[in-house]
């Protein structure tokens, strides 16, 4: 499938092509929005409202090839979701104590799949998962971050830090937990 014959006829109002363009990048682009919303619901609404922004903004994009496309609509996704847990004010500093020490042993967490390490990071307060997956996964630095939660950078970094403590924590009181199970 064509990407850049798809953009075309989408900018020139064809629906069959916009229907095209969000079968192909539906799923990716869900993704990314469960990544920063616990509800799927909610992501499903973000998804919906991303792929409208797109579209009513296409004739803006400057098709440069399919990594440009899936840039530009991912940070379309990133932004309309922190818009709405903005709207929701969830952005509430949560305090943790620092990550207890817990013996493990080292095949622990090799044992865990992508899903259980996903459902571990959207556990995360979402001030700590937004500032995890805006600095570790979308590679932002924490004065792009303070701006675009409106925050400090001071408390960016706070966020990310124990954001990684709780998600170290977590990982190996799973990966202990999987082990004893397993072992059973």
């Amino acid at each position: 499938m064509d990407v850049s014959l798809l953009i075309k006829e989408t900018k020139h109002g064809s629906a069959a092509a916009q229907k095209c363009l969000f079968d192909l990048y539906a799923d990716k682009m869900m993704l990314v929005c469960c990544r920063y919303l616990k509800s799927r619901e909610d992501a499903e609404e973000i998804l919906l409202d991303g792929f409208y922004k797109f579209f009513k903004n296409i004739t803006a994009f400057n098709y440069q090839g399919d990594v440009a496309l899936f840039v530009w609509l991912k940070k379309i996704m990133i932004n309309e979701c922190l818009m709405l847990l903005r709207k929701k004010n969830v952005f509430t500093i949560v305090t943790e104590s620092a990550a207890e020490e817990i013996p493990l042993q080292e095949e622990a967490l090799n044992n865990l799949s992508a899903k259980e390490i996903f459902d571990l990071i959207i556990q995360l307060p979402v001030g700590y998962r937004t500032v995890f997956n805006l600095y570790v996964v979308e590679g932002m630095d924490h004065s792009e971050i303070a701006e675009l939660m409106g925050i400090a950078e001071g408390t960016s970094k706070s966020q990310l830090s124990k954001a990684k403590s709780l998600l170290q924590k977590n990982l190996l009181q799973k990966g202990v937990d999987y082990v004893k199970r397993k072992s059973k």
